[in-house]
């Protein structure tokens, strides 16, 4: 846990020494990646409460998920439709579920 903080730290720190300026093309494709690494950490914390916790499943399903999603922005784009919203939608609602289990949890338990 030390050591994940230490982590956030230093990203946070890294960020604001060094801004990053994206090219507005990149930032649909860039949205649906940030909801996709909330959700792995929102669900990785709810497995971790639950003793479910398993860094293979956690690391493979960000990368899938990542993959899957960019595929959905690249063929939006492609065939002129904003599928980028189906993948926000989607993981937007994971999101909301992988916190209300967490909320229950911490409620039961403390």
């Amino acid at each position: 846990m030390l050591k994940a903080l230490i982590g956030l730290i230093a990203g946070i720190v890294a960020g604001c020494m060094f801004p990053l300026a994206m090219s507005g093309a990149y930032m649909k494709l860039f949205s649906v990646v940030l909801f996709v690494a909330i959700d792995s950490v929102f669900g990785g914390l709810r497995a971790m409460l639950n003793n479910q916790f398993d860094d293979t499943v956690l690391i493979t399903g960000f990368a899938i998920n990542a993959l899957f999603a960019a595929f959905l922005v690249v063929l939006g784009d492609n065939i002129g439709l904003d599928l980028y919203y189906v993948a926000l939608l989607v993981f937007g609602f994971r999101i909301f579920k992988n916190l209300a289990g967490l909320r229950r949890y911490l409620l039961k338990n403390f």
